[in-house]
This record gives C-alpha cells, sequence and structure tokens, in this order.
C-alpha cells in the first residue's frame, strides 16, 4: 500500500498526519494500523524501521555499534508497510519479515541501534517521505516531538510495565514461544529506561500530545477513545 517515496516540505500541511508514540506493549502497533485501514489512510510503523535495520546488519554480520556502517545500511534499504491487509506484514526488499523483526532480540537490537544519532538521522529523511495523500497514521516513539511536529493530531499511549509484559508474554505464547513473565518485564524495563534515557530524542510525549493510558483498556475500548480523541482534533 505504502512505498517511502514523496516530498515532505512539498506536502507538509496539505497532507493530514495521526502520530501515535509510546512504550513497547502499549498498543499502539495494533491500533494505529487498525486506524490507518480505517481512515484509508497510510501507515507507518517506524519501530520496524529500526527493528529491520538492526535484522538486516545482523544477516550481514555488522556489528549494532557501528554507526556509520548502519547510518549507510539505513539508506539502502526497501522497506514498505502494507496496511490494508490481515496481520502486521513488512516488506524487506519485498519479503515479509513482520514475524522475524517481533522477536525480543530484535526489539533489544532495535533499541541499540535507534540511540545512534547518525541512524535517527538518516532515518529521518526516509520517515517523512511516508506522508502521502490522503494521509498518514505514524506509530513510534518520536513522530509527534521529531519526525512530524506539525501533525494534525497526536497521541501518546502507555500501559503500566506490568501490563505491557503480560500482554507480550500473550502474544509470544500465541505463537508457540516459552517465555516467563519475569524475563519479559525486565527486557521491557531495561529498554524504557534506554530510551527515557538516550540523548537523542528520548521517549517522552510531545507537548500537545493526548495522553492516553490503555493499562485497562482492550484494543476496541482503546479504538473507540482515539475515535473520540480524532473528532475534535482531526477532520473526519
Amino acid at each position: 500500500m505504502l512505498a517511502n517515496k514523496g516530498n515532505y516540505a512539498g506536502m507538509s500541511k496539505a497532507v493530514p498526519v495521526i502520530t501515535i508514540d509510546g512504550p513497547s506493549g502499549s498498543g499502539k502497533g495494533t491500533v494505529s494500523r487498525l486506524l490507518a485501514r480505517e481512515r484509508g489512510f497510510h501507515f507507518l510503523d517506524s519501530g520496524a524501521l529500526y527493528r529491520l535495520l538492526a535484522y538486516a546488519a545482523q544477516r550481514r554480520g555488522m556489528g549494532l555499534d557501528n554507526e556509520s556502517a548502519l547510518a549507510a545500511l539505513a539508506g539502502e534499504l526497501d522497506i514498505r508497510f502494507p496496511a490494508d491487509g490481515e496481520g502486521d506484514r513488512v516488506l524487506l526488499d519485498g519479503d515479509d519479515v513482520g514475524e522475524v523483526i517481533r522477536t525480543e532480540a530484535a526489539g533489544s537490537g532495535a533499541s541499540r541501534v535507534a540511540a545512534l544519532p547518525a541512524v535517527r538521522q538518516a532515518l529521518l529523511d526516509r520517515q517523512r517521505r511516508f506522508r502521502l495523500n490522503p494521509g498518514l497514521v505514524a506509530d513510534g516513539r518520536d513522530m509527534g516531538t521529531v519526525v512530524f511536529p506539525d501533525a494534525d493530531a497526536k497521541i501518546f499511549l502507555t500501559a503500566s510495565a506490568g501490563e505491557r509484559a503480560r500482554r507480550r508474554c500473550n502474544q509470544l505464547k500465541e505463537k508457540g514461544k516459552l517465555v516467563e513473565f519475569e524475563d519479559v518485564l525486565a527486557d521491557i524495563k531495561v529498554r524504557d529506561e534506554r530510551d527515557a534515557s538516550r540523548s537523542v530524542a528520548p521517549l517522552r510525549p510531545a507537548q500537545d500530545a493526548y495522553l492516553l493510558d490503555t493499562s485497562e483498556l482492550d484494543i476496541p475500548a482503546t479504538m473507540e477513545r482515539l475515535r473520540e480523541i480524532l473528532k475534535n482534533r482531526l477532520n473526519p
């Protein structure tokens, strides 16, 4: 559905953007894709960009601390995020790698490369080029603060670390993987600390973002809340 082409500077406010930021396990990935499908908008899973980069780098035997090489690789990857079908499809060079990049190892690698300034800069323009008519839903950690500071609507989803760990455990168990709640919780806490304390684009809500705690909300309830929020911030 979406190719990474376009002109951010030329389109700017001409193309509506909804940003949904928040920590891992807050539900932002699922609701962002559903919202894009519901509105017929394009979809950007910015977190997957970092997962894809870490995955591609490791497949090439490249260290995740090799900042210059990672930044160069970031400009070469052919990435698409179809939002018009079922599941979390992510295409890398035409291959669906949606499953392989959702592992805990890939998530940890993504958090490491995302902390590198040169890598974030290399991916910044690419992310902005996803802003195409009729609109874009951008899911990530700095969509509303750095990538699309002029977004029409900014949402920051959160949930307790324990609830996010529970959700992640359930997802992994549904896929037949053996995981321990305490291990997943510990990983989430480490990633939260790293994302919040990094010097470049730390995880935090934009000043004009709407904060929504999903700890007690399932996906349908979260979607309903988002629709209500967007009624006041974006034309239907």
